[in-house]
């Protein structure tokens, strides 16, 4: 199952490599990561996606993070009420045949044209994973060029 975690880190030298360091060395894949400063820059705000089978593993993870001395806070949303995230910006095949369609599936997946130019189109979308992961497979059967995401953001309500 994945799991979401948020770190509040000291916005320092090394404290991404040694969290992905942390990671690797016990055996657990990350998922996603996005990282970014807060509103004080001193701090940065990480979202983690790890995938681990079993509850024991997870809070094996989050004491671990907690002893790292550059963490501040570590917040596991999986039982917490949250919302959280994905951003897609996708190059895809565009052609006035297509349009309706391209449209129609944007409206339904809260995605927008952000740039046609000749026979492409970039499409950004925001959404749930669920949402996202809906419309990447709509733009696949249109064709998709290029594809660049973000990992999951949360945060509790």
């Amino acid at each position: 199952m994945r799991h979401t975690i948020s770190v509040l880190v000291e916005n320092k030298f090394g404290v991404l490599a040694r969290i992905a360091g942390l990671f690797s060395a016990r055996g657990y894949n990350i998922a996603s990561l996005a990282v970014s400063e807060t509103l004080d820059p001193q701090t940065s705000y990480m979202t983690i996606v790890v995938e681990v089978k079993d509850e024991a593993i997870l809070e094996q993870i989050k004491k671990q993070l907690n002893k790292l001395i550059d963490v501040i806070t570590v917040t596991d949303f999986t039982k917490k009420e949250h919302v959280d995230r994905e951003l897609v910006l996708a190059k895809i095949a565009y052609s006035a045949q297509d349009k309706a369609k391209i449209e129609a599936l944007l409206k339904k997946c809260a995605g927008k044209i952000i740039q046609a130019k000749g026979n492409t189109a970039v499409i950004e979308a925001v959404g749930e994973q669920a949402q996202v992961k809906e419309l990447l497979e709509g733009l696949n059967k249109i064709g998709i060029k290029e594809l660049v995401k973000t990992g999951r953001l949360a945060i509790t309500n």
